[in-house]
């Protein structure tokens, strides 16, 4: 995926209220940019780093920027949380995953029962249902989620549980936007409940994918699969 806009450099001089940074740019202008991460950020956060921004499209939004990556342990590490879902929707389009990678249609934002789930795929034997989820935070080598607590994430799970005891196939995948780990795990301290569901979830026949992706002012691109230690 490229941006279809050339991205502006800045540092980060503070995130505040969970959905805003103010940025300084190379000018020395400070603006507020627009933070789609709702988590802590607990590992991708640094004062004066580099960053990057993508100006806004939408003449009418509030912000004029979206936050879309930090510059830390001499890598990108991608701060926007709408990018995975493309990303993975791109991936299987061009059937590029491994195991997602024979479907004939495929769609965004597909509801079932009370939950949206992020791309729904089929051809002629079956149907599935992929999650997506931004993964950012890292612990020694690892990439673990979540950073905060996510009924969210909770509801989704036992949605995909529901899913595959209807007989179709559920999938959740981890996007980790970070280079510098090698394998996914869970925040059990976090988040118990939520990595109890997961190893739940698995013993059930949802299958768990954890792709990591490279991150540049450029464009973002799926990488690699990493290990998943549950």
């Amino acid at each position: 995926m490229y941006f279809s806009q050339e991205l502006v450099p800045g540092k980060l001089v503070r995130r505040y209220k969970r959905f805003f940074a103010d940025v300084e740019l190379e000018n020395g202008d400070i603006v507020v940019a627009h933070c789609t991460n709702s988590g802590t950020m607990k590992t991708c956060l640094e004062e004066n780093a580099p960053v990057y921004l993508s100006p806004a499209t939408d003449p009418k939004r509030k912000t004029r920027f979206t936050w879309e990556m930090i510059f830390i342990n001499n890598a990108w590490v991608g701060i926007n949380t709408m990018i995975p879902n493309l990303l993975v929707y791109e991936a299987i389009v061009n059937k590029e995953i491994e195991g997602l990678d024979n479907f004939s249609m495929v769609k965004r934002e597909v509801t079932f029962e009370d939950s949206r789930i992020d791309v729904y795929a089929e051809n002629n034997v079956e149907k599935c249902f992929v999650e997506v989820k931004n993964v950012s935070m890292k612990v020694e080598e690892g990439a673990l989620f979540p950073d905060a607590v996510t009924s969210r994430g909770l509801k989704h799970l036992h949605t995909l549980m529901r899913i595959k005891k209807q007989g179709m196939r559920a999938v959740m995948v981890y996007v980790v936007q970070r280079t510098d780990v090698s394998f996914f795990g869970l925040a059990v301290d976090i988040d118990p409940a939520y990595a109890e569901a997961l190893k739940e979830a698995m013993i059930n026949g949802v299958e768990v994918f954890a792709i990591q992706a490279v991150v540049s002012p450029i464009g973002i691109y799926l990488n690699k699969l990493l290990e998943i230690r549950v």
